[in-house]
């Protein structure tokens, strides 16, 4: 065994370098990985189920190729949200009715995964379907928060963002429907990038061609989620949207994280307190326009925006509710007994929808899309809170009141981010400070229609331009 604690403090893009270099192999940071795990994982609850054995199995038949046809990754380890198959592998959809479901098939996205070099060591906590912004359930209990094990992770990709602020990933993956990559990255300090609908393949899915709910990278920083997402793009026959992966001008496959690397400062950003929908608690407020204080004083053209996404509210309801009852109505026939109550009225939800209803969400899911889309022709990027509330006690089961606003259903909360969903344009949420109480808060960037390549160059400037945003550590570390 091979244990060495300090590469957990390393990047993702370092530690690939590091196994390219062969000065550490898979198995090195399996081990050390397995360590953190130990450590952490009674107080955090981030990573419930692991796959040791079948890493490092997956490890020795990567070990037996020459290291330029390891993938891009190389054997870096990453964990896979439970909502994910993966073969021989507990994968529960944080739901009792699939407490014991061992899957003989990877789901198509981690095949692509590990095609590239990515070993499988984990299983990441999820609300059940990924149902909200906190991730609890009923199969493995509550995932905390590393920076103050008494608040949320956020959710649904809780785990995966609590794994990587404890150290016990250095990339993961996620998914995103309402925010479910972005809220958990606002509320543990990490990255999470929505993409493009189709950017990332997954499936096979009930609905091959949603466009709500996408899968995603998260990371520690900017740099290393363009990483990982080089490495989840590629077309999949399964997946009828999933675009080609693209290549960078030297023709390999890390076009994303070579725009990364390349950062480029926005010239004029629009910045929004709430797109119209939200109001943020004052505190993340403060600390977001001093982001944007901090962006001007760099040279960037900062402007405040009055777009208004107000009317987001109901055509997501109605698509969502669509979505749920396409993917779940036969589990609710068939077990509603154990399932969350937020799942039940899910579903029956999207069950009573009427055609008036599904034809007046469409027609308003295409005035969001294209009023923001006019307004990133005259800006670079659209800057907004990533989160209106901090991480909340665990306790609660969902927001019903922040910021003076009361709110119909329990995941109206995430007006803000669900808003940035509807348009289908990528978004990413990065870290730009702390609360005075020692919580992260984000921010979300919006880039242009399938522009994840300058979105990226733009965030990692933008990282630049913030700087170190935290002091000290979290508590599980």
């Amino acid at each position: 065994m091979s244990v060495d604690l300090s590469l957990i403090e390393r990047s993702a893009c370092d530690v690939v370098e590091l196994l390219r270099a062969e000065e550490v192999s898979p198995h090195d940071l399996l081990d050390t990985v397995a360590a953190q795990v130990e450590r952490v994982e009674p107080q955090v609850n981030a990573l419930p189920t692991l796959c040791f054995e079948r890493a490092h199995a997956h490890a020795d038949a990567l070990l037996k190729k020459p290291v330029n046809e390891r993938g891009l990754l190389c054997g870096l380890p990453v964990p896979i949200k439970d909502l994910t198959d993966v073969a021989g592998v507990r994968t529960t959809r944080g739901s009792l009715v699939y407490r014991d479901r061992i899957p003989a098939a990877s789901d198509a996205g981690v095949t692509l995964l590990e095609a590239h070099g990515g070993v499988v060591y984990a299983k990441s906590n999820t609300p059940e379907f990924g149902s909200g912004g906190h991730t609890y359930n009923s199969v493995f209990g509550i995932t905390r928060n590393p920076w103050d094990l008494s608040r949320s992770a956020g959710g649904s990709s809780g785990g995966a963002a609590a794994a990587l602020a404890s150290g016990t990933a250095w990339v993961a993956q996620g998914s995103d429907l309402a925010g479910s990559l972005r809220t958990p990255s606002a509320f543990c300090g990490v990255v999470g990038l929505r993409p493009t609908p189709g950017r990332v393949a997954y499936g096979p899915a009930a609905n091959p061609y949603d466009t709500l709910g996408i899968h995603g990278p998260m990371a520690r920083n900017v740099t290393d989620a363009a990483l990982l997402l080089d490495a989840m793009c590629g077309e999949v026959a399964s997946a009828p949207l999933s675009l080609s992966a693209p290549s960078n001008s030297a023709g390999s496959g890390s076009a994303f994280l070579a725009h990364a690397r390349s950062p480029k400062r926005p010239a004029r950003v629009a910045f929004s307190a709430g797109l119209g929908i939200a109001t943020a608690e004052p505190e993340i407020l403060a600390l977001c326009r001093k982001t944007m204080d901090r962006l001007a004083a760099a040279g960037v053209g900062v402007d405040e925006s009055d777009l208004d996404l107000s009317a987001a509210t109901q055509a997501f309801h109605t698509l969502r509710g669509i979505a749920y009852a396409t993917n779940y109505e036969d589990v609710l026939a068939q077990h509603r007994d154990v399932l969350n109550p937020n799942v039940v009225w899910n579903i029956e939800f999207g069950l009573q929808l009427d055609n008036r209803a599904m034809r007046s969400a469409q027609r308003t899911r295409a005035e969001l899309f294209h009023k923001t889309n006019a307004l990133l022709q005259r800006y670079d990027v659209l800057i907004c809170p990533a989160s209106i509330v901090l991480p909340f006690p665990v306790e609660a089961r969902d927001i019903r009141e922040a910021a003076g606003q009361h709110f119909d259903t329990y995941i109206d909360w995430l007006a803000i981010t669900y808003a940035l969903t509807l348009t289908g344009l990528p978004v990413i949420a990065i870290p730009c400070g702390m609360s005075a109480s020692g919580l992260p808060v984000g921010i979300q960037i919006v880039g242009k229609v399938r522009g994840e390549a300058a979105l990226l160059s733009a965030a990692r400037a933008i990282e630049e331009i913030i700087g170190p945003w935290a002091s000290g550590k979290p508590q599980a570390r």
